[in-house]
């Protein structure tokens, strides 16, 4: 028989679960309201304590309404949060189950997908899936096989949001550890993920290939011609990334394929220049060097790796002198349409000049006495002398010096 004080509870939780039952939208959010502002950071037992052991009854409607309106949207920031003070409680277990046993993480997965969401409840809805994600291996794995990966990855890439975006990338990070039978995917969506149109989706993505990678130990083959690509970016911050992520692809068995790229992008393939020459003929040389802007971004880029590789390691280096990267060098100093180009390919000669007394030389006749001595003298003022240079060789020889060091084969073999 039950006391006195315990029927006063039991009394109370009717009443509180029939005023829910009664109530519109307005009076739901302010009952939400105040549920979040009281229960905020409980316990599983606290809770219990506080609805008399029926905690469970709430959150069954909660679900149930969120099943019902979330396509609308309505209350939905401050119904994921109440649902969330139950996820997240210590000794949860109970709750969790409760929630995913009525198709809970399709329900928030679906969230992230709606367009006429808005961005705060979507994060509200990326935090649950932490909770879950974070609950142990078969919650990731239950997110993962109701093809949670895609729409995690196409959400971050679409996010207008950067606080949203950081959300998401703990959520992945989570999903990559701890995680060996899905692993695989979530390291694959993120590769999938890399040629967005949203530079911090991009960026973080490519933090994540880091730990990712690591993780698996296996490299996909695309990833290669996926961070090349990423160096065409003009946000610093993205390719700080892609750097790091091509130091640590060189330990892995696409390291080979990884140099021929990163040599080959230090001379622009005809088939992609001509991609843009439709577009500028009859245009003004502005319009020009912004159709190839990208291109020359990529070739700077290129050139810093290829820089920050050699320093690292002197046997990339002797590989990379096969694949005649002292050539591809000369060359994209040439590039007078883009000085960053010149700087980071002059930069980078110049520690090959310096380890390999062959490539000094080589460079010595390929460059001529004059240019030569500016070149040992100051690497970093070479690219702003460049032009005074060129122009004088211009005159004398008729021929543009990227086309005479493109055609003379230059290479460390010759």
């Amino acid at each position: 028989m039950t006391s006195i004080k315990e029927q006063a509870a039991i009394s109370r939780l009717l009443s509180f679960l029939q005023d829910w039952d009664n109530a519109g939208r307005v009076a739901r959010s302010h009952i939400l309201h105040n549920f979040i502002d009281s229960n905020q950071g409980k316990t599983a037992p606290e809770l219990e304590q506080e609805f008399s052991q029926g905690a469970s009854l709430f959150l069954a409607r909660l679900t149930t309404w969120l099943r019902l309106t979330y396509m609308t949207g309505s209350c939905l920031e401050k119904l994921l949060r109440s649902i969330g003070v139950f996820l997240s409680a210590v000794s949860s277990n109970r709750y969790l189950i409760e929630f995913l046993e009525v198709g809970g993480v399709l329900t928030l997965l679906e969230i992230l997908a709606l367009e006429k969401i808005k961005e705060e409840d979507k994060k509200e809805s990326v935090k649950l899936l932490q909770v879950i994600a974070n609950s142990g291996r078969k919650y990731k794995e239950l997110i993962c096989e109701s093809y949670g990966v895609r729409s995690i990855a196409e959400f971050l890439a679409k996010s207008k949001s950067e606080e949203t975006q950081e959300e998401v990338q703990v959520l992945l990070d989570s999903l990559v550890h701890g995680n060996p039978k899905y692993q695989n995917q979530v390291y694959k969506g993120l590769i999938a993920l890399l040629p967005c149109a949203s530079p911090k989706a991009q960026q973080l993505s490519l933090q994540t290939l880091r730990t990712a990678q690591s993780i698996v130990g296996t490299t996909h083959p695309s990833i290669v011609d996926g961070v090349l690509k990423v160096l065409r970016t003009m946000h610093l911050e993205v390719q700080y990334e892609a750097i790091e992520l091509i130091k640590d692809l060189v330990n892995y068995d696409v390291c080979p394929a990884l140099l021929k790229g990163l040599v080959a992008l230090l001379i622009p393939s005809f088939k992609e220049t001509s991609k843009l020459q439709p577009k500028i003929v009859d245009e003004s040389s502005v319009l020009q060097l912004t159709g190839h802007l990208p291109l020359f971004l990529q070739q700077a880029a290129a050139a810093k790796a290829i820089g920050i590789l050699a320093r690292r390691n002197t046997s990339l280096a002797e590989e990379m002198l096969h694949l005649r990267v002292v050539h591809s060098l000369l060359a994209a100093m040439g590039n007078t349409d883009h000085s960053n180009s010149q700087r980071q390919a002059s930069l980078t000669l110049e520690y090959f000049v310096q380890l390999f007394p062959v490539v000094e030389e080589h460079v010595r006749r390929s460059m001529g006495e004059e240019l030569y001595r500016l070149f040992l003298s100051d690497a970093e003022d070479l690219y702003r002398k460049m032009d005074s240079i060129q122009a004088d060789i211009l005159a004398a020889n008729k021929v543009n010096v990227t086309k005479a060091l493109y055609l003379s084969g230059l290479s460390p073999a010759t």
